[in-house]
């Protein structure tokens, strides 16, 4: 079993950034940053992780601010301040030169990842999209209120803990046990034994809003490191995955190294099939992989 260190990294005026370190600077492969989604958290790639450290890479992953263990500010939830967030974790590392990351990020973590390769092009070797920043999600809504409905969070705060784990695990069967306890993570257990969401619902929809009028599509031609498009075909979903299917084309005509690798699941990826996405970030690290 491969044990991970936890690490705080101050990235801001009283903002520090809860870090999960796997393997260590010595690791031969490229070092690999992993950037969580929206209202998750850094277990959800635990098991990622694990497997890129048998791949020979250390990994990190990172809960971003108002997220996990880290600091919950009730600002900085701009992609500005967020990818400086991400600069100062790297700094932290000293991932520079030949030593510059490899960062994946997922759904909301994946636009993220793209303003961070597109602001600070030296900052990174290549990015993973995993289900995410492939498409803008102003084309799926045509206006903020509608969004704003559609994807508003649930209230869980009140929900017993047994309860909601109850409800993942008949929600996720297939899942490895890494992804079921990465989920839970993303609650607060209280005294009570009930659970609250880590991130705020204020902030939850603040973040929403910024990226509901972030536009990756006009972000992508600016990168000019590999691209790992890694979208979920998920074959309960047909309908919203035909549309995708266009995005990631559309995606991929405009990179300049793209390498697309569908996989077969649900939107967590990374959660429920953590080797193969494992093994798809080593594959686009290697040196003259990408076209």
């Amino acid at each position: 079993m491969i044990s991970p260190a936890n690490v705080r990294v101050t990235v801001d005026d009283a903002v520090e950034l809860s870090c999960v370190e796997w393997g260590n600077a010595e690791d031969l492969g490229a070092p690999v940053l992993l950037v969580h989604g929206l209202a998750s958290n850094a277990h959800l790639w635990d098991g990622v992780a694990q497997s890129l450290v048998r791949l020979g890479h250390q990994a990190v992953a990172v809960d971003q601010r108002g997220h996990g263990r880290s600091s919950k500010p009730s600002g900085g939830y701009d992609f500005a301040t967020l990818t400086s967030d991400l600069l100062e974790v790297i700094a932290h590392y000293g991932w520079t030169g030949r030593r510059a990351p490899f960062v994946a990020g997922q759904s909301w973590g994946a636009n993220v990842v793209i303003e961070l390769a597109a602001r600070h092009p030296g900052s990174v070797i290549g990015i993973a999209l995993i289900d995410g920043g492939m498409w803008d999600l102003a084309d799926r809504f045509a206006d903020w209120p509608t969004c704003e409905a559609a994807l508003a969070p649930p209230v869980l705060e009140g929900t017993p803990r047994d309860r909601f784990e109850s409800l993942v695990r008949a929600g996720h069967p297939e899942w490895p046990e890494e992804g079921i306890n990465g989920t839970m993570a993303n609650m607060e257990v209280l005294g009570d034994g009930t659970i609250r969401p880590w991130l705020s619902r204020a902030n939850h929809m603040t973040i929403l809003h910024q990226l509901w009028e972030h536009h990756p599509s006009k972000r992508l031609a600016e990168i000019t490191v590999p691209v790992l498009l890694m979208p979920a075909d998920d074959p309960h979903n047909q309908r919203w995955v035909a549309g995708k299917r266009d995005s990631v084309e559309r995606a991929a005509e405009v990179l300049a190294r793209p390498i697309v690798r569908p996989l077969v699941g649900d939107h967590d990826l990374h959660a429920q099939l953590p080797d193969q996405v494992a093994a798809l970030i080593d594959e686009a690290t290697r040196p003259g992989l990408a076209p």
